[in-house]
C-alpha cells in the first residue's frame, strides 16, 4: 500500500512539473503564478489574475488551457456587454413548416475553460451573471438549469481599481474566486528575456500534457491527502484571525480590518494545502503548505479601512503579521 501511495505522489509531481515546464516555454517570469494557478486549477477553483496591461495575464490562460487540452473560450467585458451575452438566451426560431419554438442558445460559459478579461470593466449587473456559473457551475435561464461541462474553471483578469473605468467586483462574487494573484511588472532580466521570446519568428511552443479526464484523477487523488487536526486548526486559526474585534484577532487586525474572510477562504487554504503537499511530494499537509497558501486564499477575502488605505497597507501585509504572531 505504502508503495502505491509513493507511487501516486511521484505520478502526480512529475505530471505538474511537466505543465509548469510546458507552460514556461511561452511565459516568463511569473513560475510563481503558474505555480499557484495550477494549484487552484487542480483544486477545482477559479482564480483572479490582477496587475496592468501587458503582463501576460491573457496569455497565461490561452497557454494552460492548451497544455491541459481543454475546450477554452474568451469573454472580453465592456461596460456595454449584457448578462445574455454571457451565459445564452433564448432565441425564437422558426422551422421549414413555419412551426415556431423558442431555442436556447449557448453563450461562452458553456466551456471547460473561460476567460474573464478585464472583468472589473463590466458593469455589477453582467458580473453577477457569473455567481451561479462560477459557484454552482451551471446556468438558470428561464427558469430551466443547464449543468457546465467538467472540469470547469473561470480564469478572470482585472487590471488594478486605481485605473479609470473600472468597477470594484462585489464582496460576494470575490468570495467565489479561491485565489487572488497578484503579477507584478518584470525585472530587467526577465523583461530582456520576453522580448527575445516575443521577437522569434519560430519558437517552440507549449504541447499537452494532460486532459480533463486527468485533471478530475489529480483533484480526487489530492482530496484524499490527510491534514492532522492541529495543522487543520492552525489553517482555521489564521481565518478567524482575520475578524477584528474578536477574541483571537490582535492588535493590527482590530486596528486596520473592516471584516475579514467567510468560511471559503478556510476551505480555500485547506484544499490547496493538499494540493500542494502533493506537489512537493509529500502525502500529508505541513504547517509551511498552509502558510504559503493562505496568501492568495485571504488577500481578497479581507477587507481594510480607510485608516490602512490612508498608510498605505495592504492585505497581505496584514495576513503576515497574522502568521508572524499565530503559534504552530
Amino acid at each position: 500500500m505504502e508503495e502505491r501511495i509513493e507511487d501516486r505522489i511521484k505520478g502526480f509531481k512529475d505530471t505538474v512539473l511537466s505543465i509548469e515546464d510546458e507552460i514556461a516555454k511561452e511565459m516568463i517570469g511569473v513560475k510563481d503564478i503558474i505555480h499557484h494557478v495550477l494549484i487552484a486549477v487542480i483544486s477545482g477553483g477559479n482564480v483572479l489574475l490582477e496587475g496592468v496591461p501587458g503582463l501576460g495575464k491573457t496569455r497565461l490562460v490561452k497557454t494552460l488551457a492548451n497544455v491541459m487540452d481543454l475546450d477554452f473560450k474568451r469573454i472580453q467585458f465592456t461596460p456595454d456587454l449584457m448578462p445574455s451575452d454571457i451565459i445564452g438566451t433564448n432565441i425564437l426560431m422558426q422551422d421549414d413548416q413555419g412551426n415556431r419554438a423558442f431555442s436556447f442558445q449557448e453563450g461562452p460559459v458553456f466551456t471547460n475553460l473561460l476567460l474573464a478579461d478585464e472583468i472589473n470593466r463590466a458593469t455589477p449587473k453582467t458580473q453577477s451573471a457569473l455567481l451561479e456559473v462560477m459557484q454552482e457551475q451551471a446556468v438558470t435561464v428561464a427558469g430551466k438549469t443547464r449543468k457546465l461541462p467538467k472540469p470547469y474553471f473561470v480564469l478572470a483578469t482585472q487590471n488594478p481599481l486605481e485605473q479609470e473605468g473600472t468597477y470594484p467586483l462585489p464582496e460576494a462574487q470575490l468570495d467565489r474566486f479561491m485565489f487572488k494573484l497578484l503579477i507584478d511588472f518584470p525585472s530587467l532580466d526577465e523583461l530582456d528575456q520576453i522580448v527575445n521570446l516575443t521577437s522569434k519568428d519560430k519558437q517552440e511552443g507549449a504541447k499537452k500534457v494532460i486532459d480533463g479526464d486527468q485533471i478530475l484523477m489529480l483533484k480526487e487523488t489530492a482530496s484524499q491527502v490527510p491534514i492532522a487536526k492541529p495543522v487543520q486548526e492552525y489553517a482555521l486559526k489564521i481565518v478567524l484571525n482575520t475578524h477584528p474585534n474578536k477574541e483571537m484577532s490582535n492588535e493590527w487586525v482590530d486596528k486596520y480590518v473592516r471584516y475579514g474572510s467567510s468560511p471559503r477562504g478556510a476551505q480555500a487554504i485547506i484544499h490547496g494545502a493538499r494540493v500542494r503537499a502533493l506537489m512537493e511530494g509529500r502525502y500529508n499537509v505541513s504547517f509551511d503548505d498552509i502558510r504559503d497558501i493562505a496568501y492568495p486564499a485571504l488577500r481578497h477575502r479581507l477587507f481594510l479601512n480607510y485608516q490602512a488605505v490612508t498608510e498605505g497597507l495592504r492585505p497581505d501585509d496584514i495576513i503576515g503579521q497574522i502568521i508572524e504572531q499565530l503559534d504552530e
